[in-house]
């Protein structure tokens, strides 16, 4: 035992409970329901499932040994990634990031349940994913493996740069192992967690700044239920951030001068109002170019996941306050971190469980500016976030749709048109009629591309239509869904069927051709 798992460890029965990893094999069983701490790549186990990976891989038992896996949303790449491509996973909830895992997604062989991140924790709770459960103790996980960077006198965990759906996952585990990850720093005071209540005695978040605590700054558990601790020295494996181009900057910038205009007009104060950003380069030159940008600051952030450009957000004085389930940065962002741990952390930073960073009830509350990346958009303003060509999953929903539905301004970026293999601008981000939809029209608000902006705001289906073509569509791409929006309308409205006109015979058109021909150019519609 090493003295720095020693000095994290400050529960002294809990010392008595100190394994390696590979000596825990024998615990697991194929058809096991495990849960694992972790968000966005970063505070999940790594000692665990790396040793069952190699268990698998020496023992060839690929396809074997699997297991229904349940964790906040993504975890890094050399676990479940490396699962899946070991097909040692069945069932996978709520979200996933991975080349391999998204392989055995849409190959049929990993059955994946997109769920709302907001919704994943309190359906966990009510036992909807554990129902037909026919092994172990009924209801429910056979073990969640747990990493934390410190061990409370109480037993009480701290844990690391994410919470997610730990407390719920802890709570449903008939079992309990723990990561002591000793490579980090202590956490401890970055956190404001709750637990989970049941319907109808729920109260509600009182949560009314973004700097609001309403829990406690560790994760309660039941020390009975731990059956090991495992010391770890494995950083979160995250990647580089994707770097800016001339097409994300020329978002950014339009984004941002759209919501200058909006408090100029008084509809958004001098402040702007508690902003939520996803994942992605979009994302992270969005909030880099409102750290440049003149005229914002006293910003604060209640979202799921901070990024690189949030540190750079703080640097420039600009950002007072971040609230999240998650702290994903890059290998260099985490090194720039911890080297400036006081700086970012004290009175600046909170994680959240993602009941509550994701609260619809809290979201409405504070007015948050929601922005999201989706993978398509369409003339009437609904949005695809999961699918593409209406059947490949990708990564899932996420918590885009807790932000979109609830927020006080919900925005859309995306690129107007991306290449294919064959044609640079071969896809359009702007399509007829989305292949899949995951947001509606009743949620969304304004949609941005390099383009412009269209602001859909109070307007009725055709005038979106005209905004979004006129404002948003890849100039390759305009004059072909003006004529598509123009022959619906012919045609729709002579047919006394003209609120949302569309060509069913044609709707997919750009669709079916990306697929035959490489391109969503079509010369006609008919």
């Amino acid at each position: 035992m090493s003295a720095a798992l020693k000095s994290r460890v400050h529960r002294a029965s809990l010392l008595k409970k100190v394994a390696k990893a590979e000596d825990l094999i024998p615990l697991f069983q194929n058809g096991q329901y495990l849960g694992w701490s972790g968000f966005t790549g970063v505070g999940y186990p790594k000692e665990i499932p790396v040793a069952l990976a190699n268990h698998v891989e020496k023992n060839n038992l690929q396809g074997k040994l699997k297991f229904n896996l349940f964790v906040g949303a993504s975890t890094g790449a050399e676990t479940e990634n490396r699962w899946a491509k070991l097909d040692m996973i069945d069932h996978r909830y709520p979200h996933q990031v991975g080349k391999d895992i998204q392989k055995g997604i849409n190959e049929g062989r990993i059955r994946f349940s997109d769920q709302h991140l907001s919704m994943f924790p309190q359906n966990l709770m009510y036992g909807f994913y554990t129902k037909d459960k026919t092994t172990g103790e009924p209801g429910k996980l056979d073990y969640t493996i747990v990493e934390a960077t410190e061990i409370m006198e109480d037993g009480s965990l701290v844990l690391g740069a994410s919470v997610g759906a730990t407390p719920e996952l802890v709570s449903q585990a008939s079992k309990i192992i723990i990561e002591v990850n000793t490579k980090l720093p202590s956490f401890y005071g970055l956190h404001d967690v709750v637990h989970h209540v049941d319907p109808p005695l729920r109260l509600p978040y009182l949560v009314n700044r973004v700097d609001s605590r309403i829990g406690q700054p560790t994760l309660s558990i039941d020390t009975d239920k731990v059956v090991a601790i495992i010391e770890s020295q494995k950083p979160d494996n995250t990647g580089p951030n994707a770097p800016e181009d001339d097409t994300t900057l020329r978002i950014a910038n339009n984004l941002i001068d759209f919501l200058k205009s909006e408090v100029s007009a008084k509809r958004l104060p001098k402040h702007l109002l508690p902003l939520q950003s996803g994942i992605g380069n979009i994302s992270n030159a969005i909030i880099g170019g409102m750290a440049k940008a003149e005229g914002f600051e006293h910003i604060t952030v209640f979202t799921e996941v901070l990024q690189d450009t949030f540190l750079d957000f703080f640097d420039q004085g600009k950002l007072d306050f971040a609230s999240a389930t998650s702290i994903r940065l890059s290998p260099e962002g985490f090194e720039k971190f911890y080297a400036n741990w006081d700086k970012y952390t004290r009175d600046k930073i909170l994680l959240r469980p993602q009941q509550v960073s994701n609260a619809p009830e809290i979201i409405r509350r504070l007015g948050v500016i929601a922005m999201n990346t989706p993978v398509e958009l369409d003339i009437y303003g609904h949005a695809n976030s999961t699918l593409v060509n209406a059947s490949r999953m990708i990564n899932g929903l996420g918590g885009s749709a807790d932000f979109l539905r609830n927020a006080k301004l919900s925005i859309m970026h995306t690129p107007s048109a991306r290449p294919s293999k064959t044609d640079p601008t071969g896809i359009s981000c702007i399509v007829p009629m989305c292949s899949h939809v995951d947001h509606t029209e009743h949620d969304l608000d304004v949609f941005v591309t390099e383009q412009g902006v269209a602001d859909l705001r109070g307007l009725s289906p055709r005038d979106r239509a005209r905004e979004i073509i006129n404002k948003c569509a890849h100039p390759d791409y305009k004059p072909m869904l003006t004529e598509y929006l123009r022959l619906a309308e012919q045609i729709c409205l002579k047919k006394g069927a003209g609120h949302e006109p569309h060509l069913l015979h044609a709707v997919f058109k750009m669709h079916l051709n990306l697929e035959k021909n490489g391109t969503m150019k079509v010369d006609n519609w008919n």
